[in-house]
């Protein structure tokens, strides 16, 4: 695994600047100001507490909980920016070492910027850095069948369906069903994730 903190660059000619760098503190009016305007719309996919007790923790205690983890090696947690602002966040965690070198991706974007291919550039930008620096195998992807957005993503970068997990994540309020992508090393040919995008 490469030492932390690391960014990642997604570049492209004909499009915005992706980079993908690590959330700090000096970001906290920006980040509150996008997670607050997209709370409605970025909430419906997320995780919540299957008992209805949030846990409460400050911006600072979150950061410094996301370092923590990525210099453990579990996580590599990125706030996305594009042309110098804060358009979502990716990570890749429960990174496993050992014999099954694999960790799974987890992204939102706002919904002033969606639908320009963001998600896809830094998704693509996060795989290629996980398989050609952090040494890992497999990358996967699980999306509620009815995330129509994020079921494009995958398409697009040509994860494999693997299938339903029933009941899987805890999301707004339920158990519910996610489908399982995943990209793995051999699915690449000695090629780039992002080279292979742009050659569709």
């Amino acid at each position: 695994m490469t030492a932390w903190p690391v960014t990642l660059h997604s570049q492209d000619g004909r499009q915005p600047q992706v980079v993908l760098r690590p959330l700090s503190m000096r970001d906290k009016g920006e980040w509150n100001v996008v997670r607050t305007e997209n709370a409605e719309y970025v909430g419906q996919w997320e995780p919540t507490a299957p008992d209805g007790i949030g846990q409460r923790i400050t911006f600072r205690q979150y950061v410094r909980g996301l370092d923590k983890e990525a210099r453990a090696g579990r996580i590599l947690p990125f706030v996305i920016v594009v042309d110098g602002r804060i358009a979502g966040q990716m990570h890749l965690f429960g990174i496993v070492h050992g014999s099954l070198l694999s960790g799974a991706a987890g992204y939102w974007v706002a919904r002033r910027q969606a639908g320009q291919g963001l998600a896809t550039r830094a998704l693509a930008a996060l795989c290629d850095h996980a398989f050609h620096e952090a040494g890992l195998h497999r990358v996967e992807v699980n999306i509620r069948p009815e995330n129509a957005a994020s079921l494009r993503v995958v398409e697009h970068l040509g994860f494999r369906d693997e299938g339903i997990r029933a009941r899987y994540l805890h999301i707004n309020g339920g158990w519910r069903d996610h489908r399982t992508y995943s990209l793995t090393t051999e699915d690449l040919l000695g090629g780039t994730v992002l080279e292979r995008w742009k050659q569709q």
